[in-house]
């Protein structure tokens, strides 16, 4: 089961698997990958989002909200000094 809607907001858009790889400079086997659920890096995450045409703060609509990724991006730049 996908752990993501990567598949369903391309698809909506009328866009093929290889338009998005390029669009987010990405190739057509990460977009696979992501579309499949597997983990990916924050930056991919940004790059699928912007690609589709979404904000960052779009996140939780594609990716699942609870894998935590883009939760350094909400911190301030002290607090992300603290967890290190």
């Amino acid at each position: 089961m996908p752990r993501n809607n990567v598949q369903r907001f391309r698809e909506a858009l009328m866009m093929s698997k290889a338009e998005l790889a390029r669009k987010a400079g990405l190739s057509t086997l990460t977009v696979d990958r992501i579309e499949a659920g597997r983990p990916c890096r924050l930056d991919t995450k940004r790059k699928v989002l912007l690609a589709l045409g979404m904000k960052v703060s779009d996140r939780d609509k594609v990716f699942e909200a609870g894998e935590g990724a883009f939760a350094p991006l909400l911190l301030a730049p002290s607090d992300r000094a603290e967890r290190s």
